[in-house]
């Protein structure tokens, strides 16, 4: 690669180091491809992550092997439940602290002092755990006595079977930029390859990835380039969901910028391509009702272009027909003539526009461009007649 590559301070060993951890536990989690591959982009990225489904889908078993395989990072990991205090994941009032007249809490140990964590059934948090929750995940802050102390946390992982119906939870939803909805494995025989995976990996351990080599991985994230046709292309997903009234905010739209150059980051790119948007359906839906119409956003807008050709050559189908048709009067028939070609003349120049926007964006444009030349057939179909 040239000497613009952003892996020229993380190394492709350490491109190699993820690839390694994500081929183990895409052997061990089957089905699971897109989850592994979203996590370790949200790694990368340092942004969270949610998954969501049925119980005994390995939602647990996912985000617990990829936080526990980072190595040299503190780990911390809770089962939540609405019995829970703010104690056990935040840390135990001081005494010392309180004999003092602080109310401070020894945080070594638990979620504040953590790089990486996974929480499980992480909307059953009560408005205690939750105020602290949110501006540790958004901020990577943690108020202590008064003091607002910086966290190591890099990415939690989350895992809950249900999206929270109580309006008070929709920040905390909101706060996991990519979220999965993980589902039983379906055919028979992939899931004898489930079984035959977790009897491996007990003689397997999970690759490690060094923390050193991540935020390496992290600081050459900056220097991956997005194209301005990526960035007219997300426009126009923007504007697809939009339409499917999927609620999606201004600040995810931008953090997507994060997750799109991580995946162009892992596989040794220095720009975005359009390939990386594919993969943005797991930020846009809230509920997983949406995940379809979060799909055929992406997919409209990506192939927007074919919908839109088309409807032009129904158009121009629709006036070579007309001008074809059988007339009373010979100038009848050459006027038609003209108005066709001048109408076939103005659809091939809007093929034209949608031909310079497409490489603009950097899509492709093969189909495009077969049904321009099936216009212009048509238009010198007039011309060999009537001219």
């Amino acid at each position: 690669m040239t000497t613009s590559d952003p892996t020229r301070t993380a190394s492709t060993d350490d491109i190699e180091q993820v690839h390694a951890l994500g081929r183990a536990l895409k052997n061990r989690l089957v089905e699971r491809d897109a989850v592994v591959d979203g996590a370790l982009a949200a790694l990368v990225s340092g942004h969270h992550v949610l998954l969501l489904g049925p119980p005994g889908t390995a939602k647990s078993m996912l985000a617990r092997s990829l936080c526990e395989s980072l190595d040299g990072a503190t780990y911390f990991q809770w089962l939540l439940t609405r019995f829970t205090t703010p104690e056990e994941l935040f840390g135990p009032i001081d005494l010392a602290a309180l004999e003092e007249g602080r109310y401070e809490r020894r945080t070594d140990g638990h979620l504040p002092t953590a790089h990486i964590a996974f929480v499980d059934e992480v909307f059953k948090s009560n408005s205690a755990i939750l105020n602290a929750l949110l501006t540790l995940l958004n901020e990577r802050v943690f108020h202590n006595a008064g003091n607002a102390v910086e966290a190591p946390l890099l990415t939690l992982f989350a895992a809950s079977n249900e999206v929270p119906d109580d309006e008070s939870l929709a920040a905390l939803h909101d706060r996991f930029l990519l979220r999965f909805w993980v589902e039983p494995v379906v055919e028979e025989r992939r899931f004898v390859g489930l079984l035959r995976a977790q009897l491996d990996a007990e003689q397997e351990p999970v690759p490690r990835l060094g923390l050193d080599a991540l935020r390496r991985l992290q600081a050459a994230l900056a220097a991956v380039q997005v194209p301005d046709g990526v960035l007219a292309t997300l426009a126009a997903i923007r504007k697809q969901a939009d339409r499917r009234g999927l609620l999606v905010s201004d600040r995810r739209y931008v953090q997507m910028l994060d997750i799109v150059r991580a995946y162009a980051l892992l596989e040794g790119r220095d720009a975005v391509s359009m390939d990386d948007l594919e993969r943005l359906d797991a930020c846009l839906w809230s509920d997983p009702d949406e995940r379809a119409d979060a799909a055929s956003a992406i997919l409209d807008a990506l192939r927007g272009f074919d919908e839109e050709a088309e409807r032009l050559l129904y158009q121009a189908r629709e006036v070579h027909a007309f001008a074809r048709r059988p007339h009373d009067r010979p100038e009848d028939e050459a006027r038609a003539a003209i108005e066709a070609h001048s109408k076939l003349s103005r659809l091939l120049a809007q093929f034209d526009r949608l031909a310079a926007i497409a490489r603009e964006r950097g899509a492709q444009s093969e189909s495009l461009e077969a049904m321009r030349e099936q216009v212009a057939s048509l238009q010198q179909d007039i011309l060999a007649e009537d001219f």
